[in-house]
């Protein structure tokens, strides 16, 4: 798809609402890219929503979605390309992100045929209507390990899984490493890769 315009959502997940963090730097490089190619960028910046936990099979498959889930799911069922940009924490994103991705991606939502209570065995993963099939996405995440400490220890992650489940394909990631030790020149050369991704809208 490479040299089509495409819409773009693109999730930051950093749960802190003041900003000026280098996942925001990422986000901003690449929809600063994508918008210069001619590609159409949907911003959900997840520090902005009141997202509330799940705590209950029973509500994630029967209560209401809230409002704001609804925008977002909304979003990411009009793109072409899903990007979620986050930070790990402890091994994992961030537990606001999380709870957005629970949120988000319901069964009911990932899976537009399901009935209401279905339960979902082995073969959903290989049914054919998926909320997300056709769509491609990416993970960015940072770290203050080595990116193939995490590579090789804590994957899969929440992020890739819901999506590749959704019916995104290729799934792909970005790991940037030694995120807080990084000098300039070397978030200066994450931030340019991250603006050739946003014009490659990849």
């Amino acid at each position: 798809m490479a040299g089509m315009c495409r819409r773009i959502a693109l999730i930051q997940g950093h749960p802190d609402p003041a900003g000026g963090h280098f996942c925001n730097a990422l986000a901003e490089a690449y929809t600063a890219g994508a918008r210069a190619a001619g590609h159409h960028v949907d911003l959900i910046e997840v520090a902005a929503l009141d997202v509330p936990f799940l705590r209950s099979r029973n509500a994630l498959e029967y209560d209401e979605t809230p409002p704001q889930i609804q925008l977002a799911q909304q979003t990411i069922a009009a793109a072409d390309h899903v990007v979620v940009v986050h930070p790990i924490w402890n091994g994992g994103a961030p537990a606001l992100l999380r709870a957005f991705m629970e949120q988000t991606f319901r069964p009911s939502f990932i899976f537009p045929g399901l009935k209401p209570g279905e339960h979902l065995g082995f073969s959903a993963a290989f049914r054919e209507q998926k909320r997300l099939r056709d769509k491609t996405a990416r993970v960015v995440a940072t770290m203050q390990m080595p990116a193939f400490v995490y590579r090789w220890y804590f994957r899969p992650h929440q992020e890739a899984s819901a999506l590749r489940l959704g019916g995104a394909a290729p799934v792909k990631e970005t790991l940037i490493g030694f995120v807080e030790a990084t000098d300039g020149s070397k978030r200066e050369q994450w931030l340019r890769r991250m603006r050739i991704l946003g014009a490659e809208g990849k």
